[in-house]
């Protein structure tokens, strides 16, 4: 039997950073073959882990070599898993059904190039949704930031009309006739699981995931007592202009690492 986070290849991935080295990591996740992306600084050194779960839906949202060579640089070893049936890795992209195991088991992957005992865990948009149920699923997360996430299945249904087919035929209907497959996607009903502080930043003009999803993530931690901090700016959208989106992601590299 294979080992769910064992690595079957892996090769040199162009790098538009000249201090990170990419590699593009084929590993095991539940029998199937799921690919994500890996930067590493190239000074030796000790540096924390980062597993680093994108947004989007397949080919929306992929991960960008630039953005995980950006946390690399803040002395971090960064995986990002594609997610399964993306970029030539088998089975199908599920937002947040059964493969929400290739982040829980790309976490195992980071583990092979990091003596740290634990991980820190980042989510953006869609990613959220990922990040959520892997500080669940596990016991060895350090810290979990959420930006822009989607912490509700369901709403992200009713939010996004455009996304609606899609979702439709990933997630078997629409939330009237399938509400068990929506409300199975939803990490808030098992938020008691999550033992790390939690990081959600939102802007309030967030026009793909609405700031409902963070206010509600951040209700459900307080009820059950959990340790949460909150970014809000009340005049950003989904994607912060880029000077505020560099200092944001210094800001949250340095938040992790007083965790």
């Amino acid at each position: 039997m294979n080992a769910n986070g064992e690595i079957l290849s892996m090769h040199q991935y162009p790098s538009p950073n000249p201090h990170v080295r990419l590699d593009e990591v084929t590993y095991w996740s539940q029998g199937l073959r799921v690919k994500g992306l890996l930067a590493r600084p190239k000074v030796q050194g000790q540096y924390e882990a980062l597993l680093y779960l994108r947004g989007g839906l397949q080919s929306i949202g992929m991960v960008r070599p630039a953005r995980i060579a950006q946390f690399a640089m803040h002395g971090f070893i960064v995986f990002a898993p594609y997610y399964r049936g993306n970029r030539g890795g088998e089975g199908k992209d599920e937002f947040g059904g059964q493969d929400r195991y290739d982040a829980v088991f790309g976490v195992e992957v980071l583990k092979q190039f990091t003596p740290v005992k634990k991980v820190n865990l980042f989510g953006f948009s869609r990613g959220g949704l990922m990040a959520l149920w892997t500080a669940i699923l596990r016991d060895d997360v350090k810290s979990v930031v959420t930006w822009a996430g989607v912490s509700d299945a369901t709403a992200t249904y009713w939010d996004r009309i455009d996304m609606r087919r899609g979702l439709k035929r990933i997630v078997g209907g629409t939330p009237n006739k399938v509400p068990e497959n929506y409300e199975s996607r939803t990490p808030l009903y098992n938020i008691e699981n999550v033992q790390s502080p939690v990081l959600i930043i939102h802007g309030a003009e967030d026009q793909h995931v609405n700031i409902e999803h963070a206010y509600q993530l951040e209700r459900y931690l307080k009820d059950k007592g959990k340790q949460v901090e909150t970014w809000y700016s009340s005049r950003l959208k989904h994607h912060y202009p880029p000077n505020l989106n560099r200092e944001t992601v210094k800001k949250i590299n340095d938040w992790m690492k007083q965790q």
